[in-house]
């Protein structure tokens, strides 16, 4: 199985309610310390092929901080709001540390 795949894979395993960072899953994928800047890149690739249920939203950066853009921002807030994510104003998760998914 390639890198890319195992990305995919992984990023279909987060639960609901629960977020990981771009780290872990490069890391569980095998991949090094800079394979996290691909995440992003390969999902976005996977989504354009037609895959359609990828969590973006419970993907985050490592401190806890959700990506939001004008787009995508209300869409991503309901989704959180949905599953009991709570962020704050700034945009980072409250219960960070409660809620990060580990795969093991």
């Amino acid at each position: 199985m390639r890198f890319s795949d195992y990305v995919l894979t992984l990023a279909l395993l987060i639960p609901k309610g629960r977020v990981t960072t771009y780290g872990r899953i490069a890391k569980a994928a095998g991949g090094g310390a800079m394979a996290s800047q691909s995440v992003t890149a390969i999902l976005s690739k996977a989504s354009d092929s037609g895959v359609r249920n990828i969590p973006f939203h419970r993907i985050v950066y490592a401190n806890g901080t959700v990506w939001l853009n004008a787009k995508h921002k209300k869409e991503r807030m309901r989704l959180y709001k949905k599953e009991g994510i709570e962020c704050d104003a700034s945009g980072k998760i409250k219960n960070f540390e409660d809620i990060v998914f580990e795969f093991t």
